[in-house]
């Protein structure tokens, strides 16, 4: 197993250390700048050199590092110990433990500790100003949503906040940032959480977990303990309705634990009073305290998931001195972010609906099920889930479905299955095998909408929610969603 988080040299003594980074994209210009700022000689690795010489272009002026391939990495990794080796080794978050670079720093007894690992332990150590709050969002789907949503309750109730780690800032710049930024609404993902084993977020809620990286992982046991780790602070919120999250706030060792659920809440708990408002419920110590929030209707995005995500949101807010008042101006007055179940374009009564950051099945089940007749585009990297459930239970709403992307063979098996009778159209693209060129992916985006809209008819919704991450062929989901939206505009005569 690589080495990381408990291991490695004190943060308070980085200057004059060599630390190799490792990967030139979003979290490695962050760890760059705070290296530096800390007085430690980093050393960026990238198989990319235009990655390298974007990265050193863009620190400011007097921050530098060297910049070289995961060849001279490999190398200096092989010299620990030794002059020339180096101190420590900070990982972008993506790569995996059983990455030949990550193995081998294992070997040589180098500690891996991931960008957020690094901020905690500065922030920890006061190296930056007085500690900050930490408040830590995650789950398998509505992650971005619910932290964006705190951000807004936070700075309604008047606290120096920002939204970081997976959203906005990496949390290492919020740390160098002025003016200060005394609490962090930090997103973080299953990947940081796992490079990140001393973290201990003020308070911390898991939204839901269901498959996802389960390639990355290894099994869903092991997801799910790195998802865990944010609620081994003060606080403690998880989903009550979703039976993994459920489990994992049960064991938390969080000296207050929340739940929160569509229903009504039970003591300790955040809900639904009569269905059309969303209220907390006290700690059963005396007489419940009943809070009223806001009308359910008014929470954006609207439907289960968004009011799930507007109420762990506000359980994290009020833990720290939100007040309601706080948390429904801020609701009120929130914008959903692009790609998330967005509305596209009406064209002839049809509905295109773009829902490209439903990156998993559990993700795309919501917005199949959001109401009406459904096409659905979907396809992409599964990352080892399983989309039969998916498919067995949406079957019922399905007039028909494109597949793209490199897994779609997979669902058109669970197609064939447990929705036999529906149209499947699969369209296969030069990125099967390396071979795209730069126009392929909207090319096929385009012809995965002119085919959806062949089959839909008045009343329907033309829906692209993958279950599958983009990278085989898109540069990343928002990506995905725009070249979806062209599509739809080429569909409608723009």
């Amino acid at each position: 197993m690589t080495a990381a988080g408990g291991q490695g040299p004190d943060v308070r003594a980085l200057a004059g250390l060599r630390v190799l980074v490792l990967g030139a994209g979003v979290s490695g210009p962050g760890a760059v700048r705070i290296l530096h700022a800390l007085g430690a000689e980093p050393i960026l690795a990238d198989s990319r050199p235009e990655a390298i010489a974007r990265l050193r272009d863009g620190l400011p002026h007097g921050v530098g590092c060297e910049g070289i391939d995961l060849e001279r990495a490999a190398a200096l990794l092989g010299r620990t110990g030794a002059r020339g080796g180096v101190d420590l080794v900070v990982t972008s978050p993506g790569w995996r433990p059983d990455s030949p670079l990550l193995v081998a720093a294992a070997t040589a007894g180098v500690a891996v500790w991931g960008d957020v690992e690094l901020a905690w332990r500065a922030d920890a150590a006061e190296l930056f100003g007085p500690r900050r709050t930490w408040l830590a969002v995650t789950g398998t789907n509505g992650k971005t949503t619910t932290t964006s949503m705190l951000e807004a309750m936070c700075l309604e109730a008047g606290m120096a906040a920002r939204a970081c780690g997976n959203i906005g800032l990496p949390i290492t710049d919020v740390l160098l940032a002025e003016p200060r930024v005394d609490v962090l609404a930090a997103e973080l993902s299953s990947f940081q959480l796992h490079w990140a084993p001393s973290c201990r977020p003020d308070v911390g809620v898991v939204l839901n977990v269901a498959e996802d990286h389960l390639d990355w992982h290894g099994s869903m046991e092991a997801y799910a303990a790195a998802k865990a780790q944010v609620l081994t602070g003060r606080v403690a919120v998880a989903g009550a309705e979703d039976r993994i999250a459920a489990r994992l706030l049960a064991a938390a060792p969080a000296a207050t634990r929340i739940g929160v659920r569509l229903g009504a809440p039970r003591a300790g708990e955040y809900g639904g009073i009569d269905g059309v408002r969303a209220a907390r419920i006290g700690d059963g110590e005396g007489d419940d305290d009943e809070v009223a929030l806001l009308p359910a209707a008014d929470v954006r995005p609207p439907g289960p998931a968004g009011i799930l995500d507007a109420l762990s949101a506000a359980a994290v807010a009020m833990s720290v001195g939100a007040r309601p008042e706080h948390v429904a101006a801020a609701l009120r007055g929130f914008t959903v972010a692009a790609h998330r179940a967005e509305l596209v374009d009406t064209v002839d009564g049809v509905r295109f609906v773009d829902d490209s950051k439903a990156t998993n099945p559990h993700a795309a089940r919501t917005s199949l099920l959001a109401g009406g007749r459904m096409v659905w585009i979907a396809g992409g990297l599964l990352k080892g889930a399983d989309v039969g459930p998916l498919v067995a239970e949406v079957a019922g709403v399905l007039r028909g479905v494109v597949l793209i992307g490199r897994d779609r063979g997979r669902i058109a098996e669970a197609l064939a299955r447990h929705a036999p009778t529906v149209r499947v159209v699969e369209l296969a693209s030069g990125d099967d095998d390396g071979a795209a060129g730069p126009d392929e992916p909207q090319q096929t985006m385009d012809r995965a909408v002119a085919e959806a809209a062949r089959m839909a008819t008045g009343g329907d919704t033309v829906l692209l929610a993958p279950a599958a991450a983009s990278m085989d062929m898109f540069t990343d989901y928002g990506h995905r969603g725009r070249s979806f939206v062209l599509a739809v505009g080429r569909v409608a005569g723009r």
